[in-house]
């Protein structure tokens, strides 16, 4: 079984239909371990909280999609095992730390981080941490 590290927009495009619905659901279905910082939560959370500020959901499928997105088979990493590897990313590569705290999640478990952030993948094109990025638009 292949371990991937998922971030929060990967989840975010297959609860809302995003343009990489169809990739993201089947690597969140596909019987794969998957881990996260516990930062995930936090950022779905609010993903969830614009799009009802939006107006685009009710407070009852808000609650609904954040209970979902909890079940998921998702073994997270406490962000504190993760900081000092993150910052020094971070430094070095010019993303955001929270960016980073997924790579540096990646980096230490030697595998790879899914993303649906282009830009991020981009970044990190053709540095040695490419290895450890992949598009969900890739995915097949």
């Amino acid at each position: 079984m292949k371990t991937y590290v998922l971030d929060a927009s990967v989840v975010a495009a297959a609860f809302f239909q995003e343009k990489h619905a169809g990739p993201s659901r089947k690597v969140l279905t596909g019987g794969h371990a998957l881990i996260a910082p516990d930062l995930i939560h936090a950022e779905l959370a609010n993903v969830i909280w614009k799009r009802h500020a939006r107006g685009e959901i009710d407070e009852g499928e808000a609650d609904r999609l954040l209970a979902d997105i909890l079940a998921l088979p998702l073994q997270v990493t406490p962000c504190g095992d993760l900081i000092e590897a993150a910052l020094e990313l971070a430094l070095r590569t010019g993303r955001s730390v929270y960016d980073c705290l997924y790579l540096a999640l990646a980096v230490k478990t030697k595998t790879v981080l899914f993303s649906a952030d282009k830009r991020l993948v981009n970044a990190l094109a053709g540095t040695p941490l490419a290895k450890h990025v992949a598009w969900i638009g890739d995915t097949r």
